[in-house]
């Protein structure tokens, strides 16, 4: 729970309104039926947690007028086609629209065994105190009657002129008359949901603009700039703006947030960070706030710091990766005793035993790291290599060269040691890095990036990495397209589908680590027995440990099969069958064929041959590792060739696919995706390229008279230098 946040539990009614942009759709104003679906649905279970909720619900307007102009227009005759149409009139469109829009209310809330029931009001009405005090004993009636009440301004009739005002100065909205009932009957939060994060201090779309999470009055008042009003609607942000900050001043808090968001009413009521926050003390959050690191200024400070290490030469990048490897080794106890502080935590919240696995930092694991670092070092100089050398023309030559990347983000869980392989990666690839470690290992990362920004050199400066802390930054970070340039989340499903989701910065990462392993009709049994053994034991809890065993079905003759799984069984491997395996081995059923257990578990599944196993796998698998044991080089060429997954094995444990056990020195994380970086993730992974052109006057001139050679140079042959004159285009200086 953010800071400013923590009196979100201390709520028990709240106030929900829902601006037009939210309830229809952008591309032809109808109503948007999954969106008020999934609001009906929260609504609905916020008050199974005990929550009064009240309902304030636009739209009516919007909806009207699409009905309208809809209506109108097929009772037009030519000759009205031929005359400038007249704008529909917002009155009339509120009538129209006024009894759709409740009706489908009241179905989603029937669906869902809710009550609703509607309320009309105008702003007139609350000049009469019997209509006030009429109000709040009908509206509790309802709350104690577990009714939702949904609420919605009269506009047909409503004659409201101040003090509530949009920018196009039309005051008829319910963004007023949200913070009117909220202060009426005495909500204890107020959220406004529109189709934007928050309030920016800019036009949204604009990458300069940053959402504002506290709204503090003296500094926003002035600086923030607000667009046109709601595209559909009749209020717009200047409205919300006005109407939170009414109540806030008040004493009721506000939230405007996404309504575009199918969780933004818990995520706002379980004190995340999300939308913009208006709440009367929100100055006394100041001095917290300028002592936050923006994402934006994070980000830029690491692409700043790896240009200065950009321009370092190789040896001195060199050295900057041996001076991290000494300092860890230097600090290897201090490291360890944080990590033995974090187990403590772990083991006091009942982390899973696969998640206490990652996070344990093993005796000698930090020497470990920091010799795969000085192999990093060691390295043949990877930024800056000629990748292609063509002789454009005479004289004109391109290179193609490989070179950082940028700025890096990495959103990994629990392993304290992927920080330290990432941050290497870092270093020698010349990128910057944004860090964001699960909370459970908060102490051993903050250590480990201690250690290793301190071991930088001060002409780069300890910024080019960064360690995000929270997690209600990373809504902000994934939001900086212009600034970073790859997100790598290293964990589970959920993370990877989250972020992909969530930002429109490149995405590389694995969803699964459903691996196989399929012992063919020749295979050498004692040689599978062991490499079964080892791919599934050796770390259960890692992506590339097997998860799934596939079998030939000649080998459920003679007792084969039972042989090749007792050594699983012996060892305390919990197995569940595939179809087939259930009824041949009478195991419990695997609840799905495309499971990663990340423990002492594995499913097992008899398959026809060669030909079964790569189906299966490729329907249930998730391209990451898999491995054929075989005898037959014929099946084995076959299942390599075939298999379409990062890594794909024969005769060998899954756990060798992993970036140090192939040489690459380490890994920033496993790849299944298709583009630019697949498999094990080293240094060229990191590595993107760019086109250096050198010539001498060389001028297109509509490619008259130009001859192009595109000869391939070898890569290793230093660029000559040329005489004056020398370097001509067919030998014409016109050119």
């Amino acid at each position: 729970m953010d800071p400013s946040r923590e009196f979100m539990k201390d709520v028990k009614r709240v106030l929900v309104k829902v601006g037009t942009a939210v309830v229809t759709r952008s591309d032809d104003g109808k109503l948007a039926i999954g969106r008020l679906g999934a609001i009906c649905e929260q609504i609905k279970e916020l008050m199974a947690e005990g929550l009064e909720v009240i309902f304030v619900s636009s739209g009516a307007v919007g909806v009207g007028r699409q009905k309208l102009g809809y209506h109108c227009l097929m009772n037009r005759s030519f000759a009205d086609l031929q005359r400038p149409q007249r704008e529909l009139d917002g009155k009339a469109c509120g009538s129209v629209g006024q009894s759709g829009l409740m009706a489908l209310y009241d179905h989603f809330f029937s669906l869902l065994d809710v009550v609703s029931a509607q309320i009309l009001v105008t702003d007139s009405d609350f000049k009469n105190p019997e209509f006030r005090e009429q109000l709040r004993d009908t509206t509790q009636k309802l709350i104690d009657l577990r009714v939702c009440p949904v609420f919605n301004e009269n506009d047909a009739i409503s004659t409201r002129k101040a003090p509530y005002t949009d920018s196009t100065g039309i005051s008829w909205d319910n963004d007023s008359l949200a913070a009117l009932l909220a202060l009426e009957l005495r909500a204890d939060l107020l959220i406004l949901c529109t189709d934007v994060e928050g309030l920016y201090t800019g036009p949204p779309g604009d990458p300069k603009s940053k959402l504002i999470h506290t709204y503090l009055k003296e500094e926003h008042d002035g600086t923030v700039t607000f667009g046109e009003k709601s595209r559909v609607g009749t209020g717009g942000m200047t409205s919300k703006v006005y109407s939170a900050w009414n109540a806030a001043s008040a004493g009721i808090p506000g939230v405007i947030t996404s309504g575009y968001d199918p969780k933004a009413l818990h995520r706002v009521l379980s004190g995340e960070r999300i939308g913009t926050l208006f709440h009367k003390d929100a100055e006394q959050w100041a001095a917290l706030k300028e002592k936050e690191t923006g994402a934006r200024d994070m980000a830029v400070a690491a692409r700043n710091a790896s240009r200065r290490l950009q321009a370092l030469s190789s040896t001195e990048r060199r050295q900057s990766l041996l001076a991290v490897a000494d300092a860890l080794v230097a600090n290897e106890a201090l490291i360890m005793a944080e990590n033995q502080a974090d187990l403590e935590a772990a083991h006091n919240t009942k982390l899973s035993p696969s998640l206490l696995a990652r996070l344990t930092i093993k005796p000698g694991q930090i020497t470990a790291l920091a010799n795969s670092i000085r192999v990093l070092a060691d390295m043949k100089e990877p930024v800056g290599k000629i990748l292609q050398r063509t002789e454009v023309a005479e004289g004109l030559v391109v290179e193609k060269t490989s070179c950082p990347l940028g700025v890096v983000l990495v959103i990994f869980e629990s392993r304290p040691d992927a920080l330290v392989q990432i941050a290497a990666l870092a270093i020698r690839s010349g990128n910057g890095l944004l860090l964001k470690g699960g909370k459970e290992a908060v102490r051993s990362n903050t250590i480990l990036h201690k250690v290793i920004t301190e071991a930088l050199s001060e002409s780069v400066g300890p910024a080019l990495i960064g360690l995000v802390t929270t997690r209600e930054e990373i809504p902000d970070l994934l939001k900086l397209d212009d600034t970073i340039d790859l997100v790598i989340p290293r964990g589970g499903n959920q993370l990877v589908s989250q972020i992909k989701e969530s930002t429109k910065i490149p995405v590389l990462g694995h969803a699964d680590g459903v691996c196989h392993v399929y012992v063919d009709k020749a295979a050498d049994l004692e040689k599978a027995k062991r490499i079964i053994m080892d791919s599934k034991l050796d770390y259960p809890a890692a992506c590339n440990a097997m998860e799934t065993l596939l079998v030939h079905e000649s080998l459920t003759e003679d007792g084969r099969l039972e042989k090749l799984i007792l050594p699983l069984q012996t060892a305390g491997v919990t197995l569940y069958g595939g179809p087939r395996a259930v009824k041949r081995l009478k195991l419990p059923k695997a609840v799905s064929l495309h499971m990663e257990h990340s423990a002492p578990a594995c499913t097992v599944e008899i398959v026809e041959d060669v030909n079964a196993a790569i189906d299966h796998i490729h329907e249930y698998g998730s391209a990451h590792t898999d491995c054929i044991v075989t005898e037959d080089h014929d099946i084995a060429e076959k299942f390599l060739q075939s298999v379409d997954s990062a890594a794909v094995f024969r005769n060998t444990s899954t756990r060798f696919s992993d970036g140090a056990r192939f040489g690459l020195g380490a890994e920033v994380g496993l790849s299944t995706s298709r583009i630019h970086a697949r498999g094990p993730v080293g240094v060229e992974g990191l590595l993107t390229t760019r086109w250096l052109l050198r010539g001498d006057g060389h001028l297109v001139s509509h490619d008259k008279g130009v001859i192009y050679t595109h000869r391939s140079l070898p890569t290793e042959e230093p660029v000559k230098p040329l005489a004056n004159g020398d370097a001509m285009c067919n030998g014409n200086t016109n050119h």
